[in-house]
């Protein structure tokens, strides 16, 4: 094989770590719902895993045009999920931001 044909089996890896990271971002915001915390900060730890062996994978073959295609698709419900798990995090910043500067409160 040539450096202008692309290895089906690479390129079909190299998404699926594009779906583990979208399924790992679905579960994340599973998590975010249901107000376990713990868990989005252990799937986070996951996905930044998941990211560093995608780098890795895609140094080795870039994506055809219909894998960018399908790679564009997963990356849009991947931000969707982050920016809903991010508006439901909003509320919790300043008691984290209080906590992190070792002042408690009390809540009522």
């Amino acid at each position: 094989m040539n450096h202008t044909e692309q290895d089906p089996t690479m390129s079909t890896s190299v998404l699926n770590y594009y779906e583990a990271i979208e399924r790992a971002s679905a579960d994340m915001l599973d998590a975010a719902r249901a107000g376990d915390w713990d868990q989005v900060v252990k799937l986070e730890g996951a996905c930044v895993l998941l990211i560093s062996q995608l780098k890795a994978a895609a140094r080795e073959l870039p994506l055809g045009q219909d894998e960018a295609r399908v790679k564009s698709r997963i990356m849009q419900r991947i931000l969707v999920n982050d920016a809903e798990v991010r508006h439901l995090a909003e509320p919790w910043l300043p008691d984290l931001h209080r906590l992190m500067q070792g002042k408690t409160t009390t809540l009522h």
